[in-house]
């Protein structure tokens, strides 16, 4: 199953505070990226270095590594049909802009899902299911 990895799933991946949601992270990845069924996009890329530098201070070596590794997935780059359909979508069902852009990544690249925690959990938009992977992990 196709599935676009929303930012927080990457950085959750690096993010030692949440142990947790931490390891489910680094397993969505690896299984994702064994299947060959992992797709990301630009957007989804770029938000994830801002973070990894501003927030969780990785260094920027690493911060590298991780982008090469990710280079490897399939990639949505973030077009202007991307960003008009996105804006279509934001303006049919109140998302905001950069959700309806990642969501909008997930369809044109034929994904079934989004995993996401941010998005909301169940909701379907043009044939792609939204599912937050840290929904059961809460409980634990």
């Amino acid at each position: 199953m196709r599935s676009l990895l929303d930012t927080n799933i990457l950085v959750y991946a690096d993010s030692s505070d949440e142990p947790v949601k931490q390891r489910r992270a680094i397993a969505l990845i690896r299984d994702l990226r064994l299947a060959g069924s992992a797709v990301l996009s630009t957007q989804v890329l770029q938000e994830y270095v801002n973070v990894a530098l501003r927030k969780l201070h990785l260094p920027v070596g690493l911060v590298r590594e991780r982008i090469a590794f990710y280079r490897r997935f399939e990639m949505v780059t973030t077009s202007p049909d991307l960003i008009a359909d996105a804006l279509d979508l934001h303006a049919a069902r109140g998302l905001s802009f950069y959700d309806a852009l990642i969501v909008q990544a997930g369809v044109a690249s034929g994904c079934s899902r989004v995993l996401s925690e941010d998005l909301p959990h169940g909701a379907q938009w043009g044939g792609v299911r939204i599912e937050n992977p840290f929904k059961a992990v809460a409980c634990e």
